[in-house]
């Protein structure tokens, strides 16, 4: 087990949920549709990489190492990268901040989405 990945999967979910109620009750009439979803799609990917993480975190106890560890750390930086720049984009869209880039940080946070995937999966494939 690797209790850090699973404090992390913690406090990441919980923050989800309260980022989703927050959203369905309280952005849903003050956001225009189109940074609705933005927000919503940041939600939910931050709740399927909570349960990656959380996953990540279990395994480590029977698959143990560095690429499982590059795995869980690559989830915690797809949540940073892919929801919080999602979550700051639809923000700085709301408040007119004019600082649109915040969405070319988004790719980045899918690569490490992608990279950790396929890191937990070369950990269990290469243990013994």
């Amino acid at each position: 087990m690797h209790k850090g990945f699973i404090q992390t999967a913690a406090i990441a979910g919980a923050l989800a949920v309260m980022l989703g109620a927050f959203a369905a009750h309280g952005l849903k009439q003050i956001l225009p549709a189109d940074l609705l979803q933005t927000f919503e799609t940041a939600v939910r990917y931050e709740f399927y990489h909570v349960f990656a993480l959380l996953a990540t975190g279990i395994l480590y106890k029977e698959f143990p190492g560095r690429i499982m560890t590059w795995a869980g750390g690559l989830f915690i930086a797809g949540m940073v990268l892919f929801s919080g720049s999602l979550y700051a984009l639809c923000y700085v869209k709301y408040s007119a901040m004019g600082m649109n880039w915040l969405g070319a940080i988004t790719p980045f946070g899918g690569v490490a989405f992608i990279g950790g995937w396929l890191l937990l999966f070369w950990a269990v494939w290469k243990s013994k």
